[in-house]
């Protein structure tokens, strides 16, 4: 715990609603912690990316199985989307429910600064 709460980490996946891009509904959605860990324990927010088991839209995404995870395990190969970010509160994380290899949320951060 930190002073702003729950403490996260760069390569967590977790589970929190997301307003959809027309703003009037929202969803639980699976995020990749992007925020690295000084950001994290001394800010209320994380910077996050989307996960998706979507896979038409994969020119700035990277596809993760289960075997890419340190911990925990997923559904469906997914694709962590390096074009849709999110800058949110950490109070509304719903829960957390693993970690990707540091090796894949550094793949993410290259996808990211590509699009910069």
């Amino acid at each position: 715990m930190t002073r702003f709460g729950m403490m996260y980490s760069q390569g967590d996946i977790l589970l929190l609603p997301i307003l959809y891009t027309n703003l009037t509904t929202n969803k639980q959605w699976p995020v990749l912690v992007l925020s690295n860990n000084t950001y994290n324990q001394n800010a209320d927010d994380i910077i996050v990316a989307a996960i998706t088991s979507k896979l038409s839209e994969l020119d700035f995404s990277i596809i993760i199985h289960t075997e890419n995870l340190t911990a925990g395990k997923l559904k469906k190969t997914s694709a962590i989307r390096a074009d849709k970010l999110y800058t949110l509160s950490k109070h509304i994380v719903k829960k957390k429910f693993g970690q990707v290899h540091k090796e894949i949320s550094d793949e993410v951060i290259v996808k990211v600064n590509e699009l910069l």
